[in-house]
């Protein structure tokens, strides 16, 4: 029988859904080699303006080490993935402005055991790359397993353009296609495979993704209202060109207090020792740890947590455990966030957390170079290149974040953001057929501000609220936590299946529990804002069930 489905024209592009109905037999049971060439058949599928390139299936076994984790957000941690079948493509392959190639590349991964769902994963940094799409949950602490593992049709993509580096600013149409194109062409196409491959479509869609991948997923909700039932973002860079100005912001305010090399100029690195950082988190801790309920190391209650930097001048102190003036106002000046001269804020503010001495907070702030020619922060190396191509309109290759002018360039970031950030409040489209979103934010991300998220939030709900009572977003603030992960954090958690059961079951969830290698054997609530975790006066302090959202 298989060399008949081989041979006969009449099956070319039958899926492995087909295939079962003529067969009269089940999924188990279907023979290797259909499902073979029914996967392999997929060559032939038509994407518009595009191709596939790769069609082939996988055996059963243990996922690789994803190279690209540090931009997606995911854990280095292995899984067992499925049977299944193994799709690529290209979307619109051209020659850009600059004489560059570009091309939306996109994988898409097809168990042969489906649950009816689609899940398209994420991307990070400035894209560029393309992920294993495995749908893994975008926390690096998370031991959840991925949506592939659970059944589910899984794509990824490359953004528009094929590397990392953020040249492809330089072409009109790839930036557009970051921004927000390509997520709706790959859409399309990864829809259009699924169809074909099972003869059916999706119940149900959904997107998840942390960094620029949480950007993505809100894009997907506020640009295709109609195309999925629920995303995930995690740690969004949603405002992502005024964060880019913030970086910029934060590099000149601890570059004024950066310490001389011998061999001249400054090292960024030392602008705030671990000693330093570690006299801010532990400060904080001795006074907003109980606020919660319980001294445990976690500022659950971080709403109430009133700590300032100024307390920790040296002309406060005597016993030595202090900060420097310039250290102080450097350090507030960060916290404040981005202003212009006048004082009209550039960017949100940023609260006070234990996560800012983990090495997540240093990696984008400060990094670790001590050579003055070359710091590695990622504001200074990420961001600052994101800002030269991408952000500033024209594209200005010399840009330097210490030149940066914050009342006139400000100005030259708008035309990218209005393509590229998520900020639209007004949702009512993608509610009304019953779409979903969980937010999920480290408190002590040292990149995207966990204030401006939460405003966005708040706005969110109040200009859909206008035109929909529908219970539609949820908004879960991780204390201790850095950017998608890491710090003095509970980062092991699973908004894949609250998001999941909002959506097919209505199971609105008001807490996700969490654990996390930097407190073993512990569990605790990650409340949905504005509530927060607190401790019920009694039971074990780390039992989930010891408490309540309040």
């Amino acid at each position: 029988m298989s060399k008949s489905i081989n041979t006969s024209a009449t099956l070319k592009g039958l899926s492995a859904v087909s295939l079962l109905a003529m067969l009269g037999v089940s999924g188990q049971a279907l023979a290797s080699e259909d499902v073979q060439t029914s996967c392999e058949q997929l060559m032939n599928v038509a994407i518009t303006n595009g191709q596939i390139t790769e069609a082939h299936m996988v055996a059963p076994g243990d996922s690789s080490k994803d190279p690209f984790r540090m931009f997606t957000g995911s854990s280095n941690k292995t899984f067992k993935l499925p049977e299944h079948c193994l799709v690529r493509g290209d979307i619109e392959k051209r020659i850009g402005a600059d004489g560059k190639t570009y091309r939306t590349q996109f994988e898409v991964r097809l168990p042969t055991k489906w649950s009816k769902r689609f899940m398209f994963q994420g991307g990070g940094g400035t894209d560029g790359f393309l992920a294993n799409a495995l749908g893994t949950i975008p926390s690096s602490g998370s031991t959840a397993l991925p949506a592939l593992a659970r059944g589910y049709a899984v794509a990824s993509m490359n953004g528009g353009h094929d590397s990392p580096d953020p040249t492809f600013g330089l072409d009109q149409q790839a930036r557009i296609d970051y921004a927000y194109a390509a997520l709706g062409k790959v859409t399309h196409a990864a829809k259009a495979i699924i169809s074909t491959y099972y003869n059916a479509e999706p119940a149900h869609s959904y997107f998840m993704g942390c960094s620029n991948g949480g950007r993505e997923a809100m894009m997907a909700a506020q640009r295709y209202p109609l195309e999925f039932n629920g995303v995930v973002a995690g740690n969004p860079g949603f405002h992502l060109s005024r964060a880019s100005v913030a970086e910029a912001w934060d590099t000149q305010a601890l570059m004024s207090v950066a310490p001389d090399a011998k061999q001249g100029g400054k090292v960024l690195a030392n602008a705030l020792t671990q000693q330093d950082l570690d006299l801010v988190s532990n400060t904080i801790l001795q006074q907003c740890d109980s606020l919660d309920g319980v001294k445990d190391g976690i500022v659950a209650n971080y709403m109430a947590c009133k700590f300032t930097p100024d307390t920790l001048r040296c002309s406060n102190k005597k016993d030595g455990q202090c900060l420097a003036d310039a250290k102080v106002d450097a350090l507030q000046k960060v916290f404040n966030g981005a202003v212009d001269s006048q004082g009209n804020k550039l960017y949100n503010s940023w609260p006070y957390d234990t996560g800012v001495n983990a090495p997540g907070w240093r990696a984008w702030k400060l990094g670790t170079s001590q050579d003055p020619a070359k710091p590695n922060a990622l504001n200074t190396h990420l961001g600052a290149g994101s800002m030269a191509f991408y952000f500033l309109t024209p594209a200005n290759p010399s840009f330097n974040p210490m030149t940066f002018n914050f009342d006139t360039d400000t100005a030259l970031t708008n035309e990218t953001g209005a393509i590229n950030d998520a900020t639209s409040t007004y949702l009512n489209s993608y509610v009304a057929k019953g779409g979903k979103m969980i937010v999920f934010q480290g408190v002590s991300d040292p990149v995207f501000s966990a204030d401006d998220i939460r405003d966005w939030y708040v706005k969110a709900q109040q200009n859909t609220a206008k035109n929909s009572d529908k219970d539609w977003a949820r908004l879960f603030m991780v204390p201790g936590m850095n950017h998608c992960g890491g710090g003095p954090a509970l980062d092991d958690f699973d908004p894949l299946t609250a998001i999941q059961n909002w959506v097919e079951k209505d199971d609105a969830p008001n807490a996700l529990k969490a654990q996390g290698k930097a407190f073993p054997g512990k569990s605790m609530p990650i409340c949905a804002y504005p509530q927060t975790a607190q401790y019920n006066g009694s039971g074990d302090v780390n039992a989930f069930d010891s408490y309540t959202c309040k």
